[in-house]
């Protein structure tokens, strides 16, 4: 049998489950969500169930699915239920938790149900737009706002803004709190204004763009949470046959979750009830500081050391954080070197070291199986954005070279070293097998390593701003620091080099 609202009452009560109650199910609609992701799943619509279940938020989420592929009827037949496993460290301690998850009412296709969605924007409770409907998603696309539906994200929710406002005639108390938790910056204001621009292209009324501008609420957001998707096979069936039925939509994610939304306003505030009930969503007038404290101390980490890690032989981050020397390589990295290069008026020290003792956790979650080789993606342009500010910045105020930062530098650099296969791909050596590097730059590194000496591929890599925006051999010390690792690297292997940092000393406390 499946999950389902019927079966939901045979499950047993256990220890680490947390079941809903019945009364989860006569809650009224309150949020439109475009999007039926893992990540949505297992970020806000794991929130609003668990202010649901605390009495706070007291609204079920209406999923629109915008895409062709797949279908709803896993949903259906689960009467929209879902098992979230969440799996992790939190401060040192391991979590194994399950939770069933009744905040999603129903689930619309897009292509074939569009006039249901429609019907929803008459709906006097609906108050919050949610959306994850990936990067792509949030462009401007000359498009039909009548179309059933419109092609594209911005304007199926300018379809359904406008059917709302003719619905109630314009009242200024029936706008919608709009959230994107699209993975770009400011991405409300993006999507505002592409909706805008769609209903000056489409002629709609004066009248609805400024009630489209002065009723609803477009907030910027940032979501942080590892959503891997499904659990391996053997822990499904496990969490299965404790539950005693089947559940095809159960996801796994990590215990960490972060969802800032931008928003200084009281009265989205009051709508957005369920962020009093998890310390992960805060609402404030400004979340630079988390969107910083993610770019430089978790995606600064992941890249500064994929390649060294890659060429240590670790496949994967957990594996390498339960070797001491890499394990302290990441340690003096963020609490020695970026914490120092980006606390300042924004970010306070203690929020660092607090932000940065969490990534710890995370990178020692042994249920996550996240791939170098994949974080390595793109290398270089990660590398400038996540990094070479922070690499200036500590020099200037520290006017010494970050000796972890240059070993990942170098190791980088070694990473890059490939030759070019007859297809035009690029690959590197490391212990005896090939691996493939996905890198936009990729022959400019290619043709830098041949027939040069190491010092002059250090010296060409680093001066190129086409690269790094700015000629890092100027920075005092820093050319010669990475020369020295890159030079022991290639003479005596990564992993002696990595071995002659003492890097066995935490300094979180320090």
């Amino acid at each position: 049998m499946y999950l389902s609202k019927i079966n939901i009452q045979k499950i047993p009560a256990l220890t680490g489950l947390q079941l809903p109650d019945a009364s989860m199910f006569l809650l009224p609609e309150k949020v439109l969500q475009f999007g039926t992701g893992v990540l949505l799943r297992a970020l806000p619509d794991f929130i609003i169930d668990k202010a649901n279940k605390e009495n706070r938020f007291n609204g079920r989420i209406v999923m629109v699915k915008s895409t062709a592929g797949g279908d709803t009827g896993a949903f259906d037949r689960q009467d929209g239920l879902y098992t979230v496993c969440v799996r992790g460290i939190d401060d040192g301690k391991r979590i194994e938790e399950n939770y069933i998850i009744s905040s999603v009412s129903r689930v619309l296709q897009a292509l074939t149900q569009w006039d249901a969605v429609l019907e929803i924007a008459a709906n006097p409770q609906m108050q919050v737009i949610i959306s994850n409907t990936t990067e792509v998603g949030i462009s401007l696309i000359k498009d039909d706002v009548f179309g059933t539906p419109p092609q594209s994200f911005p304007g199926k929710l300018l379809s359904f803004l406008h059917r709302r406002f003719i619905v109630f005639d314009g009242d200024p108390t029936r706008g919608m709190v709009v959230i994107p938790t699209e993975l770009i910056p400011g991405n409300a204001d993006k999507l505002l204004a592409i909706v805008k621009e769609l209903a000056r292209q489409n002629n709609l009324e004066i009248s609805f763009l400024e009630w489209l501008e002065h009723a609803n609420y477009f907030c910027n957001s940032l979501v942080d949470r590892i959503v891997p998707g499904k659990p391996a096979l053997a822990e499904k069936q496990k969490v299965e046959d404790s539950l005693g039925c089947r559940d095809e939509l159960m996801i796994m994610c990590e215990t960490y979750a972060l969802w800032a939304i931008q928003s200084g306003n009281e009265k989205v505030k009051k709508i957005l009830s369920f962020a009093s009930t998890d310390t992960g969503v805060v609402i404030e007038a400004d979340i630079s500081k988390f969107r910083e404290l993610k770019l430089r101390l978790l995606n600064g980490p992941h890249t500064f050391s994929c390649g060294l890690a890659w060429l240590a032989g670790f496949k994967t981050v957990r594996e390498a954080m339960d070797n001491e020397h890499f394990s302290g390589y990441i340690m003096h990295l963020m609490f020695d070197e970026i914490i120092p290069a980006i606390a300042g008026e924004t970010i306070s020290k203690n929020d660092a070291k607090i932000f940065a003792a969490k990534v710890v956790d995370r990178f020692r979650n042994n249920f996550m199986d996240h791939q170098w080789l994949s974080i390595c993606l793109q290398y270089s342009s990660k590398m400038r954005l996540r990094n070479i500010d922070v690499i200036a910045n500590y020099i200037r105020r520290l006017d010494t070279t970050p000796s972890h930062m240059a070993m990942g530098m170098a190791a980088h650099i070694l990473f890059m070293k490939t030759t070019p296969a007859p297809d035009g791909k690029f690959f590197g050596q490391c212990n005896g097998s090939k691996y493939l590097v996905e890198d936009q730059h990729a022959a400019l590194y290619a043709d830098y390593w041949k027939n040069n000496a190491v010092e002059s591929v250090v010296n060409k890599i680093l001066n190129n701003e086409q690269l790094w925006g700015i000629d890092l051999t100027g920075l005092n010390g820093f050319e010669a620091g990475v020369y020295r690792w890159l030079q022991l690297m290639t003479q005596k292997g990564v992993v002696y080099a990595l071995q002659q940092h003492d890097n066995t000393k935490i300094f979180a406390g320090q």
